[in-house]
């Protein structure tokens, strides 16, 4: 414990933590459902999110990125490879290791869950009044600090690889 804090101050950060962390897990549910990935489960959304931004990808690192045992990404790839979300082909240096990348039906599937996920949100901010819209914008900096710390699915190796490759992309004269 620091000197200037009490263990009432502790408690108060630990309670406003712990919702704050409520609160992130219930919007994120929330924004979750849409028509467009209605048929994605939520595992199969975040991996085809994950090709898409980082892709072509090894299996395995997919499966590190996302914090997913190899048999179920095994299920996962397999499935969006069926809904023709994704393909999957021999890695050109090792032909026993496979390659994951995204389709152009993947990469719409994406954009249209974002879409609708930012249209939704979007709709219930315009029923906030306008000082709680800048709470809300003016936290945003700290929150995006806060998710570039914290490890997890998309946590900083995840972060770190996709501003190395636009880094490079942009670097080449385009993106994708």
């Amino acid at each position: 414990m620091k000197p200037s804090q009490t263990a009432a101050t502790l408690q108060t950060d630990t309670d406003q933590t712990a919702r704050l962390r409520a609160v992130i897990g219930r919007l994120s549910r929330r924004l979750r459902p849409t028509s467009a990935g209605s048929e994605l489960t939520p595992s199969q959304t975040s991996v085809l999110f994950t090709i898409v931004r980082l892709g072509p990808l090894g299996l395995s690192d997919v499966a590190e990125i996302e914090s997913v045992n190899p048999t179920m990404l095994s299920r996962i790839t397999a499935q969006l490879c069926d809904a023709g979300l994704i393909h999957r082909e021999a890695s050109p240096g090792d032909r026993r290791a496979a390659l994951v990348k995204a389709t152009p039906a993947g990469r719409r599937m994406r954009e249209l869950i974002h879409r609708e996920r930012t249209a939704a949100l979007g709709a219930h901010m315009e029923g906030m009044d306008e000082e709680q819209r800048e709470a809300l914008w003016t936290a945003l900096p700290v929150l995006e600090a806060l998710a570039e710390q914290l490890p997890g699915p998309h946590g900083s190796r995840g972060q770190r690889e996709l501003r190395e490759r636009q880094g490079a992309q942009d670097q080449m004269g385009g993106r994708r």
